[in-house]
C-alpha cells in the first residue's frame, strides 16, 4: 500500500459510518451538505468514507443480524445504518461533532432503522467497546495505536476489527484488501485504499491440560502457552519425560494450530498438528499424526 504525506493523513480523520448498501440503498447521505463539510477535528477534517470502501468494509466484517457493530468516529453514520438496512445489525456510532451525530441520527429514523442503532456524542478515547462483536474503524495511525490495547484487554475473543488505510503497526491483520477507489483522489492525490480484518485473539496464555487418546505421546500431556502480539509459544510435557517446543504455531481469533514432533512405538519420529477452537477455558479439535490416525485433541485450563 502507497503510505501517505503527512498533509494527506490529516485529509483523512476518522468518520467511517457507513454501509455496504450495495452502494445505493442510501445514496442521499453521500450528497448531504452535512456530510460532506469539511469540520476541523482532533484528529483533522471530516470526509465521508466512499461508498465502495464501506461496502467492502461490510462485506470484510462478515456483519449479520446477530451482531452489534460499533463504529469510533462515525461521521454521518453511512457504515452503521447501512450494516442495520442490508443485514438488521445492531449498531452504535460515536463521534465528537453533534452536528453530524444529529444527522446520523436522522438518517437512520428516515432509513426506518432507528430501533437498530444510535449515535452518540463522545470522544472515542472515552468509549466503551466491550459489548461489540464487530468494530469498525477509519482512524489515523496515532490513533489507531492509543486504542490498540484497550481493544486487545476489553474486546471479546474473536471480535472482528475492520479499519480502512490505517492498520495497528506490527499487530498482524487476519486478512487485507487493496483496491482503487477513484473517489478518493481529490483527497489525497492517490485512489488506493486497503481494507484490513483484525481478529481479537483467544487468551491462551498459562497451563492447559491435554487429552488426545490414541495420539502418540499426546495423551494427557500438559501445554505450558505464552501469548505473543500476533501468536503464542510453548511446551508440552509429558510426564517424566523432556518438554517439546511447539512450532509452526498460529492464532486468528479464536482458531489456535501448532505442530510438534513426537515419537512412536520402537521409537520411530513422525510429527503431529493440532487444530483447535478455544472457547474461554476449554480448547477442542484434532490432532493429526504421521504415526496414527486423526483424533479428537481438547484441553481444558489449569490456571
Amino acid at each position: 500500500m502507497q503510505r501517505m504525506r503527512r498533509r494527506d493523513m490529516l485529509a483523512l480523520a476518522s468518520g467511517v459510518g457507513g454501509a455496504g448498501l450495495g452502494l445505493g440503498a442510501i445514496p442521499l447521505l453521500a450528497q448531504t451538505p452535512a456530510a460532506t463539510k469539511p469540520l476541523d477535528r482532533n484528529g483533522g477534517p471530516y470526509v465521508p468514507t466512499p461508498w465502495p470502501v464501506v461496502d467492502r468494509m461490510i462485506r470484510t466484517g462478515t456483519i449479520g443480524a446477530q451482531d452489534l457493530v460499533m463504529d469510533l468516529g462515525c461521521g454521518d453514520g453511512r457504515l452503521v445504518i447501512a450494516a442495520a438496512k442490508r443485514h438488521g445489525a445492531r449498531g452504535y456510532g460515536v463521534d465528537i461533532d453533534a452536528e453530524l451525530v444529529r444527522l446520523a441520527n436522522d438518517t437512520a429514523a428516515r432509513e426506518g432503522v432507528g430501533h437498530l442503532v444510535r449515535f452518540e456524542e463522545r470522544n472515542i478515547f472515552d468509549t466503551e467497546v466491550r459489548e461489540a462483536t464487530v468494530l469498525t474503524l477509519y482512524l489515523l495511525p496515532w490513533m489507531m495505536m492509543k486504542l490498540r490495547p484497550r481493544f486487545l484487554s476489553d474486546l471479546r475473543p474473536g471480535t472482528r476489527i475492520v479499519a480502512h488505510d490505517y492498520h495497528f503497526e506490527d499487530w498482524r491483520a487476519a486478512s487485507e484488501f487493496t483496491f482503487d477507489v477513484p473517489e478518493k483522489v481529490a483527497i489525497t492525490g492517490i485512489s488506493t485504499t486497503t481494507v484490513y480484518l483484525f481478529l481479537v485473539p483467544a487468551r491462551v496464555e498459562g497451563r492447559w491440560a491435554v487429552e488426545a487418546p490414541g495420539a502418540p505421546a499426546f495423551d494427557r500431556g500438559e501445554l505450558v502457552l505464552r501469548k505473543t502480539l500476533n501468536d503464542f509459544e510453548g511446551m508440552l510435557a509429558l510426564g517424566g519425560r523432556t518438554p517439546r517446543r511447539l512450532d509452526a504455531t498460529s492464532l486468528k481469533g479464536l482458531d489456535l494450530r501448532f505442530a510438534l514432533p513426537v515419537e512412536g512405538p520402537g521409537g520411530r519420529a513422525g510429527r503431529a498438528i493440532v487444530r483447535a477452537r478455544v472457547e474461554g477455558d476449554r480448547m477442542e479439535g484434532t490432532v493429526e499424526s504421521t504415526l496414527a490416525a486423526t483424533t479428537r485433541f481438547s484441553a481444558s485450563r489449569l490456571n
